[in-house]
């Protein structure tokens, strides 16, 4: 994972275990997903062997995730996404996500700090089943409370190429 300072001068990239090539070669991967190794190392004027080392080493630390290739929920006809905010009791933070973990239309569950302890994304094709979805939090152990929102629009994607070109520029300008 990389890590960070918590401020730094606006010069410097907060990547610190990150080199400019690594950065470049997410920045390729985040805009073509299908680019080969052949031709990523091609596009960067790099050995093919270099390009295969350091995407390797980027899968292996857990920089290159495994979410696979972009999928539009909408596009399968799940059409509601929801992000359920849970009040978790104490010490049952890991029971409580255990159990969300073995719900299907959950995606993800993220420890969160504010009002609640778990955020968790889910999706459902329509209104009774994700009233379904959210029985089924509602019913995982340890979960006290809830707050549900409903996407009604995505009005920024999700999106990385904007981070790592800032990145890529505050690396090459700390050279």
């Amino acid at each position: 994972m990389l890590k960070s300072e918590p401020s730094y001068p606006p010069e410097m990239s907060v990547v610190t275990r990150a080199t400019l090539l690594d950065i470049q070669i997410l920045r390729r991967l985040v805009d073509q997903p299908r680019i080969g190794i052949t031709e990523l190392a091609a596009k960067l004027g790099i050995a093919r062997n270099t390009a295969h080392a350091r995407v390797e080493r980027l899968e292996r630390d857990g920089v290159i995730g495994h979410r696979g290739r972009e999928v539009d929920l909408g596009a399968l006809g799940f059409e509601l996404t929801a992000f359920v905010t849970l009040e978790v009791a104490q010490g049952r933070l890991r029971e409580a996500a255990q159990a969300l973990a073995a719900i299907p239309r959950v995606l993800e569950v993220l420890g969160i700090t504010g009002q609640g302890d778990l955020l968790v994304r889910a999706a459902a094709p329509n209104g009774r089943q994700l009233h379904e979805v959210i029985d089924s939090i509602l019913a995982c152990p340890g979960v006290r409370r809830s707050t549900t929102s409903i996407v009604l629009t995505e009005q920024v994607p999700f999106r990385l190429g904007p981070l790592l070109e800032d990145e890529e520029r505050r690396a090459r300008a700390a050279h």
